[in-house]
This record gives structure tokens, C-alpha cells and sequence, in this order.
């Protein structure tokens, strides 16, 4: 049962407003389904806002945040919970251990890297939790493509495509992660 979605997102808010305005969408549909944010713990960016507007809804937020990004993200001080960790490995590995489920909104590389570790995970069998990419404003497009093109020439399985649950609305992307 999915009860705690862990969002790998950007440090930064990116250059158009439809990506905050995704992640106060995709708050507001974890809070409405009483579905539990576990995230980065910073303060900045999308997870600043995701976070925030959990919050503000009555939601409950755990953020996880290595000692060295404490500053440098301004670790987000009104969360629900919050773990200072000892660096990235350790990081990623709670966020996995805390979370029933996945979701990639639009970000930088450390989301790609977060968001392919999920994946190659769930391909080696390591766990078997619902993986999601919130595809705002077709962000993901050309990665979709790449990953049905690396499939197609026989490099990822067709079983291992499917692993992404790929969906440009919030709420469309909570319903198909929470029914698997």
C-alpha cells in the first residue's frame, strides 16, 4: 500500500511558472489522497514549494538532507520530520527505505541520477515500488523517447520501459502509482 511518495525535483524553480505551479499541483494532490511527502529537505527550488504547500495543507513532509547540503540548500526548517545525514549514498538510501513510491518532477541531473537509481533498482529486483515522472509541460519528452528508443534496439527490456509511469497531471500520476 502506498502511503509515502518520495519526489526527486529541482533545487531550482526552473525558468517558467508551470513548474512551480506543478509542484503546488502535485502537493495538493499527495495532501488529498493523505499520502505523505518524503523529499530532499531543502528549502529552494521545486522542493521548497512542494514541501511548503504540503504543509500549508496539513500535510505531513519528511526531508532528508546530507550535512553538507544543509547551507547550500538551506535545509527547510518547519518540516514534519527531518534527517541530516552523512552524504548523498546515505541520502538516497533513506529516502528509498522511507518511501512506498516514486516520482520524478522536472530537475537537473541529481534528479536523473535519483530517478535512475529507482529504476535500476526495481530492474535488479531490489525493490518493487511504483516509479512515476511528472512530465510538466512535456519536460520528459525527449527522455521518454530515448528510453522507448534504447528499448526498441534491444538495450532495455519492454517489461523495464513500463517501469515509468509517465503523466502530465499531478493527480492523473497519484492515481496510476497508488493502483499498481
Amino acid at each position: 500500500m502506498v502511503k509515502n511518495i518520495c519526489v526527486y525535483c529541482g533545487a531550482n524553480a526552473g525558468i517558467t511558472p508551470q513548474y512551480a505551479e506543478a509542484a503546488r499541483g502535485l502537493g495538493q494532490a499527495l495532501v488529498a489522497r493523505n499520502l505523505s511527502l518524503v523529499y530532499g529537505g531543502g528549502n529552494v527550488g521545486l522542493m521548497g514549494i512542494i514541501a511548503d504547500e504540503v504543509l500549508r495543507l496539513g500535510g505531513e513532509v519528511t526531508g532528508v538532507i546530507p550535512t553538507a547540503l544543509v547551507e547550500r540548500e538551506v535545509g527547510h526548517t518547519g518540516l514534519t520530520r527531518q534527517f541530516i545525514v552523512k552524504d548523498m549514498h546515505e541520502r538516497k538510501a533513506m529516502m528509498a527505505q522511507l518511501a512506498d513510491g516514486f516520482i520524478a518532477m522536472p530537475g537537473g541531473m541529481g534528479t536523473l541520477e535519483e530517478l535512475f537509481e529507482m529504476l535500476t533498482w526495481s530492474q535488479l529486483g531490489i525493490h518493487a515500488k511504483p516509479i512515476g515522472l511528472l512530465n510538466v509541460d512535456g519536460f520528459y519528452d525527449s527522455l521518454t523517447n530515448f528510453i522507448r528508443h534504447a528499448g526498441e534496439q534491444g538495450f532495455i527490456r519492454p517489461h523495464h520501459v513500463a517501469l515509468m509511469n509517465v503523466e502530465s497531471q499531478p493527480e492523473a500520476l497519484l492515481g496510476r502509482l497508488t493502483s499498481i
